[in-house]
């Protein structure tokens, strides 16, 4: 009985924001999908990790898709309020803008850029290389 409701709980925990499936074969749970954001991904692998054992039970290819759709899926049907919120998930780049310096305006510490970085590596492929007018998704 045990096993299956840990399962239960990481499936239902991807319910909703996993695009893909999550099947049971000799044994081990393969989950094999995208979601919209590191958040999302985040808080699946979150759930998955509340399996004792999770690493040999659970065979896991999640990738982040992070498209457009990322904001505007979770925004769908709530009120305006929390809708404004998800906005400020992308920050545009302007001229003199440096990785640092949006962390500490976005995040709070100039030391975060890397998490930024790590968010953004599909186009950036150098913390200091940005250009103003990219539009970079905050971690």
């Amino acid at each position: 009985m045990g096993m299956r409701d840990t399962y239960a709980y990481a499936i239902q925990t991807a319910k909703g924001k996993f695009q893909g499936g999550a099947e049971e074969r000799e044994g081990k749970l393969y989950f094999k999908g995208t979601v919209a954001t590191e958040g999302e991904k985040n808080e699946i692998w979150n759930a998955i990790k509340t399996i004792p054992t999770w690493q040999k039970d659970i065979v896991a290819d999640i990738q982040v898709t992070g498209g457009p759709s990322a904001a505007t899926a979770s925004a769908a049907g709530q009120s305006a309020a929390p809708a404004a919120s998800q906005a400020n998930q992308t920050y545009t780049v302007k001229a003199g803008d440096t990785l640092s310096k949006i962390a500490k305006a976005q995040l709070g510490s100039p030391d975060a850029y890397m998490r930024i970085f790590d968010a953004n590596r599909d186009q950036l492929t150098d913390p200091d290389m940005i250009k103003p007018g990219q539009v970079l998704r905050m971690p």
